[in-house]
């Protein structure tokens, strides 16, 4: 089964022709990011403006690398939530367009669980269930039980602020530019192997807790109080480089903790992880290091990088695994669209 997948959530316009769930037979992603770079963040209005000079381009330009004719697609997905209203618009709109032009069945898709499905974009090594998975990214932060790909339970997320936003939010402070997440990677890996630093501690916020729920908005208090306390004149490279080391340490500490800890108590065979923070190295790093170190036979699966971040071959590996083709007329951009499921 081939099928078109289109990702208009955010910032991205992404078209992919995806077959039978695992194979990518193209992946587009049109990047508005030099844009928002400029701004120091997300403008809704403008990213919406890049998405409708680029969406219909991107999908031809899908079509056109996998080698495969609008009329031999068998299906179209699209993400419909979570996100911005205004670029899910432009997504949702052309799939319906094409949905009704060419025949072809429409299936939407959550946005935040179809993250997730990079990690069946890989025939050779597909997860096994049960599963657990940690979506994180700039606006979630969010842990699933999969039993099977159409029973998936959400077991906790955040309470406040994303790991993403996090990452974010404090680059900022430490201007360090955006995105947050590789601008403090980057600033982090400078320094990592120093042997005498400050000793800033930044809090690891609800590691103590029982509950599978995350908070980030502390954290983001703390790493403000250091910055003020560095005084008027500002903030040295070097202290920019350390702060930038703990908040790295100090969010994938408690995504590691939280993660394992859920992985424990569900007893799953395997560990997904998707999302744009899913492609920092140090967490990686650290998950396979508290793997190895439990002596836990859980095997993890984490996309490379460019499948972390937004694109659509996810969305289309999450139709064909547990996607339901919807009439088009039934078929809405819904930006607050729940992201538990039971």
């Amino acid at each position: 089964m081939i099928i078109l997948g289109i990702e208009s959530s955010c910032d991205e316009t992404a078209a992919a022709v995806v077959r039978d769930g695992t194979t990518i037979l193209s992946n587009i992603v049109s990047s508005s990011m030099w844009m928002h770079e400029k701004y120091g963040g997300i403008i809704p209005e403008k990213a919406a403006r890049e998405q409708v000079r680029c969406i219909i381009p991107t999908i031809n330009e899908a079509l056109e690398i996998s080698g495969t004719a609008l009329q031999n697609i068998d299906a179209i997905a699209v993400t419909v939530g979570p996100g911005l209203i205004g670029s899910l618009l432009v997504g949702v709109e052309a799939a319906k367009t094409l949905s009704l032009a060419c025949g072809k069945p429409l299936i939407p898709v959550n946005h935040v669980l179809a993250h997730l499905y990079a990690n069946f974009l890989k025939p050779e090594n597909p997860p096994v269930f049960p599963s657990l998975g940690l979506v994180v990214s700039g606006g979630h932060t969010e842990l699933y039980l999969l039993k099977s790909h159409r029973e998936i339970i959400w077991l906790g997320g955040t309470l406040d602020d994303a790991a993403g936003e996090a990452f974010d939010k404090t680059a900022r402070l430490l201007g360090l530019g955006y995105p947050g997440g590789p601008a403090i990677a980057k600033a982090a890996a400078g320094i990592r192997l120093k042997k005498s630093l400050s000793g800033i501690r930044l809090p690891r916020p609800m590691t103590g807790t029982d509950n599978l729920n995350f908070s980030f908005s502390g954290l983001k208090t703390a790493v403000l109080r250091e910055v003020q306390k560095m005084g008027k004149a500002g903030i040295t490279s070097g202290q920019k480089a350390e702060l930038a080391l703990e908040i790295e340490e100090a969010i994938t500490d408690v995504l590691v903790k939280k993660t394992l800890r859920a992985s424990q108590i569900h007893q799953v065979k395997s560990l997904l992880v998707g999302g744009g923070v899913a492609a920092n190295s140090r967490l990686t790093e650290k998950m396979k290091s508290e793997i190895k170190r439990s002596k836990s036979e859980i095997s993890l699966h984490i996309p490379p990088p460019n499948l972390c971040t937004d694109n659509a071959s996810y969305i289309a590996a999450y139709a064909f695994f547990r996607g339901k083709a919807a009439p088009w007329r039934q078929v809405e951009a819904q930006p607050g669209m729940e992201v538990e499921y039971n």
